[in-house]
């Protein structure tokens, strides 16, 4: 293995070089001070697959038309990606604390508490909070018939979320609740008041046609007895709430499931984690539209940057997402940019073919975009691709399969310079790539480490 000696008033390290990496044999010592290059971390959340015989059994990856997704890997350094281990359907918050270099198993308390700072609700400690879900449930038998009441809920969610914000709990005067809308069909919930704690279990039953379910500690004490108490009074209350408003009397006499039960999930509290600045020394910013990643990267400290029409669905503005990004990063005030994108997850989860394929396409219009503009400029831009999951369209929900991950620099990818083994950006020929097999904890020494090539 060849390494890199790497010196800095912090001291040296050493860094491993895969074989192949342009340059190596010139670099030696790289002091801080003429650092000049600025990463851009694309996340195209749920964007692994299978092999699917709608499409002769290919993935989504390999059939879509990707040009420019193409160039980025065979012109940089590609790989499988593990988002935190192999064999782990991890959602897209322990996904993403782990490809920022946050050990999950260590750091992660639920991820109510993402959602709900993403979503507009300020967070001290003590708080809990949850990742909610507008739902239709049969109250007669118990059962949630459709976890999603509606996808398009953007028009119907804020009024709703009003209507329950600071609703009361008569058997828990001393706490307050806040409700918050998020995107489509989620919403942000906190609780606040005194004694509570985040080691209860939620109501959500994860899938259709299964009883709701009554939240319980995890944990033998007081606090989590009491809380869970609390939570079971408050998704009766929010049932009682929902079922007469007039919102609902509507979408009865439509024909259409009332929204009248909200989910309760992911029950989090407030983390305390090193910033991007000082873990990385890098000043970053974040272009997400779902909250929960929003609120992720509020806790890590990147500034947010919200996008207008960017709607984390499948009407979100592609090329708003890539005026901001260029804006941002092309300026004096961030060195790191990470960009989220939705659709593609959506797709899976709707296992809608042709819709994945297509936002594929537009992805890497978007990103054709982006890499001929920074091509214009002065500073050096290095670029990473990769998802959080995968999503099979087959499976219609997370799953284990790595994902494909490339990294490249601006001017290789349009000067057409040949990388290493990987001519495409798609799970096989990720598969070639010269950095194997890894896990997302990893990612971003393996940046830092290409940026000083």
């Amino acid at each position: 293995m060849l390494l890199l000696l790497h010196v800095s008033e912090h001291g040296s390290h050493l860094h491993p070089l895969p074989l192949g990496w342009r340059g190596f044999l010139a670099l030696f010592l790289i002091p801080d001070s003429i650092m000049s290059q600025k990463l851009l971390f694309v996340l195209i959340d749920g964007v692994g697959d299978v092999a699917v015989p709608e499409l002769n059994q290919k993935t989504p990856l390999q059939t879509a038309k990707t040009p420019w997704l193409d160039a980025l890997a065979s012109s940089g350094l590609n790989g499988l990606m593990d988002s935190v281990e192999p064999g782990l359907a991890c959602g897209s918050d322990t996904a993403h604390l782990s490809l920022l270099g946050y050990n999950p198993r260590h750091c992660y308390r639920g991820r109510g508490a993402f959602e709900s700072m993403g979503a507009g609700l300020d967070m001290m400690p003590g708080d809990i909070a949850f990742k909610s879900n507008f739902a239709y449930i049969d109250k007669d038998s118990g059962i949630v018939i459709s976890r999603r009441a509606d996808r398009h809920f953007e028009g119907l969610g804020p009024t709703l979320c009003a209507a329950l914000d600071g609703i009361t709990l008569p058997s828990f005067p001393h706490h307050t609740v806040a409700v918050k809308y998020a995107t489509e069909h989620r919403c942000g919930v906190r609780v606040r008041g005194p004694g509570l704690t985040d080691d209860i279990t939620g109501t959500d039953p994860l899938k259709d046609n299964l009883p709701l379910l009554k939240c319980q500690p995890t944990v033998s004490t007081q606090e989590a007895e009491m809380t869970s108490q609390l939570i079971n009074e408050l998704s009766d209350s929010f049932y009682h709430a929902l079922e007469q408003h007039p919102i609902n009397h509507d979408r009865i006499k439509a024909n259409k499931h009332p929204a009248n039960c909200i989910l309760l999930r992911g029950c989090g509290s407030c983390i305390d984690i090193p910033s991007i600045a000082e873990l990385h020394s890098m000043r970053s910013f974040l272009i997400a539209p779902t909250c929960i990643i929003a609120g992720l990267g509020m806790t890590a400290g990147m500034n947010i940057i919200h996008v207008e029409g960017a709607t984390g669905d499948y009407h979100t503005n592609f090329q708003a997402k890539a005026d901001a990004v260029l804006e941002a990063l092309t300026g004096p005030l961030y060195d790191f940019g990470f960009l989220h994108i939705k659709a593609v997850d959506d797709a899976g989860h709707d296992r809608n073919v042709t819709l994945k394929v297509d936002f594929l396409e537009k992805i890497d219009a978007m990103l054709g975009f982006i890499i001929s503009e920074l091509d214009n400029r002065e500073d050096q831009y290095i670029i990473i691709v990769t998802g959080d999951h995968s999503t099979p369209v087959l499976y219609g929900d997370h799953s284990c399969e790595p994902v494909p991950f490339c990294i490249s620099h601006v001017n290789d990818c349009v000067q057409g310079i040949q990388g290493d083994r990987s001519a495409a950006f798609n799970e096989l020929e990720a598969a070639k790539g010269a950095l194997g097999r890894f896990c997302g904890d990893q990612i971003m020494g393996i940046a830092k480490a290409y940026m000083k090539q």
